[in-house]
């Protein structure tokens, strides 16, 4: 059984705040290094969770209007590899990652229940979600800002488990 929602909300909250103080401990140079050439450094790592928080924004909002939930995808390696995150500096994208996702605490917490639960037939989350619902089962709001969030963590704990 799911937790509850405020709960989640918590736990959301202190997943941002406790991230971030880790992501500060990594030197910007530690921030850079690849594991291998076919895999994202943790600054990229990080630069695909802002592209993530940038392209579901749109989602949590524009859901609240519509009684579907199918949205466009983006080509992630795409987006990762024209902002050019190598360079970015990692304080400032760090600032960046976590104040969106503050601002996501603040999103989920004011949409109405009966907006984030509603049953929705007609959705793409088999496609755009990292677990999505099978197609012909219908889904809500809730299980795409659910997802958001086990998205986040399973990156943040790709960034962390790096060792150099």
């Amino acid at each position: 059984m799911p937790n509850s929602f405020d709960q989640f909300l918590e736990e959301f909250r202190e997943t941002i705040v406790d991230a971030t103080t880790r992501l500060r401990e990594i030197t910007p140079e530690q921030s850079r290094n690849k594991v291998s050439d076919d895999n994202w450094s943790r600054i990229e790592i990080l630069g695909h969770l802002v592209d993530s928080a940038a392209n579901n924004h749109q989602r949590f909002v524009r859901a609240q209007f519509t009684d579907d939930l199918v949205f466009p995808g983006y080509e992630q390696n795409g987006w990762v590899s024209v902002q050019k995150y190598q360079d970015e500096s990692w304080p400032e994208l760090i600032q960046l990652w976590s104040s969106y996702n503050l601002h996501f605490v603040h999103v989920f917490a004011a949409i109405p229940e009966s907006t984030r639960t509603k049953s929705r037939q007609k959705h793409n989350l088999d496609e755009i979600a990292l677990g999505g619902p099978p197609k012909n089962q219908p889904s809500t709001l809730e299980y795409l800002m659910r997802d958001y969030v086990d998205h986040l963590r399973h990156h943040l704990n790709q960034i962390f488990a790096q060792t150099s």
